[in-house]
């Protein structure tokens, strides 16, 4: 039977890689890529950097992303239409490239079980009737890669942490939560909440020689964040950025972007 791993890679440094998964990606005999269009190339090349590294002798197999309305407000429907595309698409290249008796992979950002699509695809395909094992091997997430660049711990002692997105956090921050964690947000709706005696520590483009890490009070840094973002989107084109929000328990000085 076909078999599938999928491969958390962590947030964009190749040291990133654990043992585990340097040991899956040489059991692999095809990777399959997703490109997300030339804007996006760059993601792309470093899990190329990742292969050449571990893995010189490989076959990759590319195929096109499929665009996402981010324009509706019918959010949930949207992602699942895209979802349901990208399935299309990846069961394609599995059909196409991999023998019965042959395994392939897919390259993860992060962690494949934290806010990606790739296991919920590989589900969508299993339910069509087409059959494989899966395999997953965890990686080093965005979040932990940020606290650990800030030095700070991603919980206080006893207290819950939530971890959320954008979205939702421009709704409201969680009454009963101190500690939020927002991945996903192109609406910086921290800036909806400067009033709130809050610590903010920010990262985009963890891991990767473009980092930037803002941090501090956020009622001091959040118009500097906001500002170090739209020159790092207009720059590059993309932004990866998460970031900490911790109510109230005294603020670090703000730290400058590079």
């Amino acid at each position: 039977m076909r078999k599938i791993i999928v491969i958390g890679i962590g947030a964009g440094d190749p040291d990133h890689i654990t043992m585990q998964a340097v040991n899956a990606l040489r059991r692999v005999d095809v990777f399959f890529v997703l490109d997300k269009g030339e804007v996006k190339q760059e993601l792309v090349d470093l899990r190329q950097e990742i292969l050449d590294r571990y893995v010189p002798d490989h076959r990759v197999v590319h195929g096109q992303d499929p665009e996402r309305d981010r324009t509706t407000e019918a959010y949930v429907e949207a992602v699942d239409d895209w979802r349901r595309r990208r399935a299309d698409v990846c069961q394609e290249m599995i059909t196409a490239n991999l023998g019965e008796d042959q395994t392939g992979a897919f390259l993860v950002w992060g962690d494949p079980t934290l806010y990606d699509s790739t296991l919920a695809i590989l589900g969508d395909i299993a339910s069509r009737g087409f059959e494989f094992e899966t395999e997953v091997i965890p990686g080093i997430s965005s979040v932990s890669a940020l606290v650990a660049r800030h030095q700070v711990s991603l919980n206080q002692v006893g207290r819950a942490v939530q971890i959320t997105t954008g979205r939702r956090l421009a709704a409201e921050w969680p009454s009963d939560v101190d500690d939020v964690v927002v991945m996903l947000d192109a609406r910086t709706a921290f800036a909806n909440h400067v009033e709130k005696d809050a610590e903010i520590y920010w990262g985009a483009y963890i891991g990767t020689p473009d980092e930037i890490l803002i941090s501090g009070r956020l009622s001091e840094v959040a118009d500097q964040i906001v500002s170090a973002r739209a020159e790092a989107r207009e720059r590059k084109g993309w932004i990866m950025d998460t970031y900490l929000l911790r109510r109230g328990q005294g603020a670090p000085p703000p730290r400058e972007a590079p």
